[in-house]
């Protein structure tokens, strides 16, 4: 009877993952690292192999003073092969320990260790093949400076990409956001490993409790909520990832699975909970604690990364253009009034991330004073602040907006990873003090020089427009769409239509 009725659950069980969507569980992962971030690691270790091979070519010809015959075309084949099958071993082994993964390892050493493993077993299978092919002419001092140079080369390549994430993670750069589901002496001891440990790359942020859960062992100050109220936090807080520790009902686990594609965060479990779900989950390492995924969130690796490419040789290029002419309107600035020549103000970017934005000063030095006095000529409505022919603007000032020149040093925002060229505009604090829950989708991807806003609405005084053109571009961006919308802004700027 009891196994009758352990088999009905199991059934049962299955069937609600199958109307989940997750009707495959058996025969494929139900969380994998993101594809794209896989091709991106793969490729940087076919650069280093691809340089090492160069390298041991060179010792063995110039180092070593031993020359081999290469001259015949099946020659180079023959090395072209060997190499061809080594680097595919290589990949293949690597990704068998995970070192593709897009989540950091728990630690270096442990890194290092698979990859000189996963780089042995390579050359071993690569010595393997050239056995079976009986290929005699192949060069025993080429196959082992191959897997030295490689094995070198590999562990300094991952042990610097290491260190570049540590240095960004003390700096508060690229941490994800996460938090913790449960309120037990377990989820307490990860919490304060995770927040005691910056090199883990991750910001906690506090606790979610489990409907119908008593069993608080944790702070009642870092609860953000219940389970219930996620997708208000997840705005809110800009929460990355969710990680559980308690053993919930599936039915409420699979309610959540489905909330998180939604959202676009990562679920993970401490390992042993949920093992219909983590069945083909590698086991993977939150510091210490063994977790498993359950969600991992699409990303958009290598668009984010040919965007944030594409900002750097543009703003860069156009920094060198108009240099002289930064230098000639600093100079009427200084002419026209008194003041320095840029105006700095404190900018809320990406996430909540507050940076130094840069712009000519276009008014008068005591400007924010006289803020208040304009209060009630405000044209538009909401938090935005717009006065037509402002008393506060300078002669040179009227120039410089109703082109956009005054928004030229932001390039220096955008080269240094601040801004991006196409984005929403960045508010400043008090701005953002008032914004309603869905009006914090706009600060989830990184602010720009010029948006949808700009070259769309930029004379429509409606708040609503504001945010609903800048949650329409972080919903659909492509770069198609900011080629666009740079040919509009082009466009807007010569017309003169910017002030």
């Amino acid at each position: 009877m009891a196994t009758s009725e352990y088999i009905r659950k199991a059934e049962q069980s299955e069937r609600q993952l199958r109307r989940a969507g997750y009707q495959t569980i058996s025969r494929r992962r139900v969380a994998g690292p993101v594809l794209a971030s896989k091709l991106l690691r793969m490729s940087g270790d076919v650069i280093i192999v691809v340089l090492a091979f160069a390298l041991a070519l060179e010792i063995k010809l110039h180092v070593l003073n031993d020359t081999f015959q290469v001259t015949h075309a099946s020659t180079v084949y023959l090395y072209l092969g060997f190499f061809a099958w080594f680097l595919c071993c290589l990949l293949l082994v690597s990704e068998h320990y995970d070192l593709y993964n897009p989540v950091l390892g728990a630690g270096g050493l442990r890194e290092l260790r698979l990859t000189v493993q996963a780089t042995l077993n390579a050359g071993l299978l690569l010595c393997g093949g050239l056995y079976m092919a009986r290929l005699e002419l192949a060069s025993r001092a080429v196959v082992i400076l191959l897997i030295c140079t490689t094995t070198i080369a590999l562990c300094i390549w991952r042990a610097s990409i290491r260190l570049a994430y540590y240095r960004h993670f003390e700096k508060g750069i690229d941490l994800r956001n996460v938090v913790i589901l449960g309120t037990n002496h377990l989820s307490q001891a990860l919490g304060n490993h995770i927040a005691n440990n910056y090199r883990l790359g991750y910001q906690f942020l506090g606790y979610l409790s489990a409907s119908g859960r008593s069993d608080e062992s944790v702070d009642s100050l870092t609860i953000l909520g219940s389970i219930d109220r996620l997708r208000q936090l997840t705005r809110q807080h800009f929460i990355d990832e969710v990680v559980i520790t308690h053993a919930l009902p599936i039915e409420q686990v699979i309610l959540l699975l489905e909330e998180a594609r939604e959202l676009g965060i990562d679920i993970r479990a401490i390992s042993g909970l949920f093992g219909d779900l983590s069945r083909h989950a590698t086991i993977e390492y939150l510091g210490v604690y063994p977790v498993r995924s359950l969600h991992r969130s699409h990303s958009r690796t290598l668009s984010h990364l040919f965007k944030r490419a594409f900002d750097i040789i543009f703003s860069l290029a156009v920094l060198l253009a108009v240099l002289p002419l930064m230098f000639v309107i600093a100079v009427l600035i200084r002419v026209d009034s008194k003041g320095p020549v840029f105006y700095v103000s404190e900018r809320i970017g990406k996430r909540g991330r507050v940076f130094p934005c840069f712009k000519f000063r276009t008014m008068v030095r005591d400007a924010e004073k006289k803020k208040r006095e304009l209060a009630a000529l405000n044209e538009r409505d909401g938090i935005l602040f717009k006065v037509s022919n402002d008393p506060r603007v300078t002669r040179v000032g009227r120039i410089l907006r109703k082109y956009s020149l005054d928004e030229l040093p932001q390039f220096f925002n955008v080269f240094r990873g601040e801004m991006s060229v196409v984005g929403p505009r960045p508010p400043i604090a008090s701005e953002v003090e008032k914004y309603a829950l869905e009006h914090f989708r706009r600060l989830e991807v990184m602010p720009g020089l010029t948006g949808l806003w700009q070259v769309h609405a930029r004379q429509d005084a409606s708040f609503a427009k504001y945010i609903e053109l800048d949650t329409a571009y972080v919903e659909n961006w492509t770069f198609w769409l900011d080629v666009k919308i740079l040919m509009r802004t082009a466009q807007v700027v010569v017309r003169g239509t910017g002030a």
